[in-house]
Parts: C-alpha cells; sequence; structure tokens
C-alpha cells in the first residue's frame, strides 16, 4: 500500500510535521527523504530494506554509489539525494568544528570522523589542520589505500601542514575491519609524525583509530 493511501495521522511527513522528527523512526525519517517507494513497497518498506541492507544508516550514507544503484527502486535521484543528505550533515559537523576549538568539542570531532570514515572499504588517512587556537582551518585526505593498510609519509603530512599555515594537527586513520585499536604500526607512525610535526613547529595533538561504532583516542589513552 502506498504512503497516500495510508491514514493521514499514520504517514510519516504529515506526523514529522505535528509532532517533530524525534517522534519518527530512522526508517520513517528516510522515508521522508526518499518520498517514494518502488513498485509494490511504500518508501517506509524500501526505507526498512535499505536500513537492513547496509546495516543502518551510517552504513546507507557511507555506502558505495554504485551499490545503491544496484538496489531496486534506488534511481539516480535517490542516490543523489542520500550522496546529499551525508555531505550536509558533514558540512554541519565541519561548522561547528570551525567554530570553536576542536579540542573543546571532542563529541563534535569523533562524530565528524566516524561519519566521514567509520563505514569506507578501504583505509584512508586525513588529517584536521588547526590554527594557533585550535579552530579547524581545513580537512584533508591524505592518503588512501587498501582494506588493511595505507602507506603515509611523515613528509608530506609536514608539507600540508605548512601549506595550511597549521599551528597543530589531529590526524585519524580507519580501520575497515571495525576493530579500532591501534597497531604497533600505528604507534610507531604516531611518534614519528610527532618528531616530524615538532622540526617545523607544528604540534600533534591526537591522533584517532575510527572504527563504524567508535573512534579511539591516541591521547585519551596516554600515547602521544
Amino acid at each position: 500500500m502506498a504512503i497516500s493511501d495510508w491514514p493521514e495521522a499514520e504517514r510519516p511527513r504529515e506526523r514529522l510535521l505535528a509532532h517533530g522528527p524525534l517522534r519518527l523512526s530512522d526508517a520513517e525519517l528516510l522515508a521522508v527523504c526518499l518520498r517514494s517507494g518502488a513498485a509494490g513497497a511504500s518508501a517506509v518498506d524500501l526505507a526498512r530494506d535499505l536500513l537492513a541492507r547496509f546495516s543502518g544508516l551510517r552504513g546507507l550514507l557511507s555506502a558505495d554509489p554504485a551499490a545503491l544503484r544496484a538496489v531496486r527502486g534506488l534511481g539516480a535521484a535517490k542516490v543523489a539525494q542520500l550522496a546529499a543528505i551525508l555531505e550536509i550533515a558533514r558540512r554541519c559537523l565541519a561548522e561547528q568544528l570551525s567554530a570553536g576549538p576542536a579540542l573543546g568539542a571532542p563529541a563534535a570531532v569523533r562524530d565528524y570522523l566516524q561519519l566521514s570514515l567509520g563505514a569506507r572499504p578501504h583505509e584512508v588517512f586525513i588529517a584536521l589542520f588547526l590554527d594557533a587556537q585550535h579552530r579547524v582551518l581545513r580537512v584533508e585526505e591524505l592518503f588512501r589505500g587498501t582494506l588493511t593498510q595505507t602507506s603515509v609519509y611523515p613528509r608530506e603530512v609536514v608539507k600540508a601542514a605548512l601549506a595550511a599555515n597549521a599551528a597543530a594537527v589531529i590526524v585519524a586513520h580507519n580501520h575497515p575491519s571495525g576493530v579500532a585499536q591501534p597497531s604497533q604500526a600505528d604507534e610507531l607512525l604516531t611518534r614519528r609524525l610527532k618528531d616530524a610535526l615538532a622540526l617545523v613547529d607544528v604540534k600533534l595533538l591526537d591522533h584517532f583509530v575510527v572504527a563504524a561504532d567508535r573512534a579511539l583516542s591516541f591521547a585519551e589513552r596516554g600515547l602521544i
């Protein structure tokens, strides 16, 4: 049954307008964004299928566009809508980080990193370049690797920090395996990055290891 055939009080969009978004489930919120379903399935049915198929909202919004287009009922328009939702969320968090010291908003840093890296299928290394007040100047993806590893060159991180005129840096990489546990190689890399950046008077504030459900901080573990 199409949502337009439902009683008005049960339709997701009308419920959102009447009671606010907090009253809606993930599937209902997603259905509002999708607007329509597929043949024989309402927008809510399609939303439930997508959430199950991609293991929730984060997995869905970070999914490869080709994987999304392979789903019956998802055409180019809906795939573009999902990509836009993810980018809006990223930019909102980036604005929050830029508005004040990054270290003063650790939850926002974690949320941004998990949204950006948590569901990536391959390892990615990014850096948040900060000014002297630890406000975010810019965020750059510096290296991209394979399912299990990526090569990070401290010299390139130093060059990028100087180009950004950064006074401090927070770096992060993801573990597609889903285990947010630093390896010995991660700890060695962190020491090398800290030493290399110190040579140009740039401070390494933290290194995060990101998985789908958490982001581990080296600073909180006393590893920096």
